[in-house]
């Protein structure tokens, strides 16, 4: 995984709550985190304080492997704040670790090289004491699905 320290004007940055700030921050060793149950193994994201499964309270951050596919995207033509470079690609990421494990985040790529099922991995921005995670199309590789 790479990390990217950002040149770009700077982003609305999210809190570092309790509850959230492993996520937010997990990229400063280049792993991207998600709660996990201990009891049945479910991935939860976003984060909740009970696991959706089997209501256990067993929920711990652990590394995933930051690759996905692109499962739906959209591409804004408008930049919506100073400096932001348009278009942007935004788009739902359902991650390897298990089926609808989503995330919501900019793909780095230009639009016409996006599809849906195109493999990603993540990378990540680093923006004050946020590591926000992005993604990037896997070299090589083509839609499916």
């Amino acid at each position: 995984m790479t990390a990217i320290v950002s040149s770009r004007p700077p982003r609305k940055l999210p809190l570092l709550e309790p509850d959230t700030a492993f996520f937010w921050t997990s990229g400063a060793d280049g792993h991207l985190r998600i709660l996990r149950c201990g009891h049945c193994g479910h991935w939860q994201h976003p984060p909740l304080p009970r696991c959706p499964v089997c209501h256990g309270d067993d929920l711990a951050p652990q590394k995933v492997s930051g690759k996905g596919r692109v499962i739906s995207f959209t591409v804004n033509h408008q930049a919506w704040t100073d400096g932001q470079v348009d278009p942007f690609v935004f788009a739902v990421i359902e991650l390897d670790e298990q089926r609808e494990l989503y995330l919501f985040s900019n793909v780095l790529a230009a639009p016409d090289v996006l599809r849906v099922g195109i493999p990603v991995h993540v990378t990540f921005e680093q923006q004050e004491d946020v590591w926000l995670p992005l993604f990037v199309p896997v070299a090589g590789e083509n839609a499916h699905g």
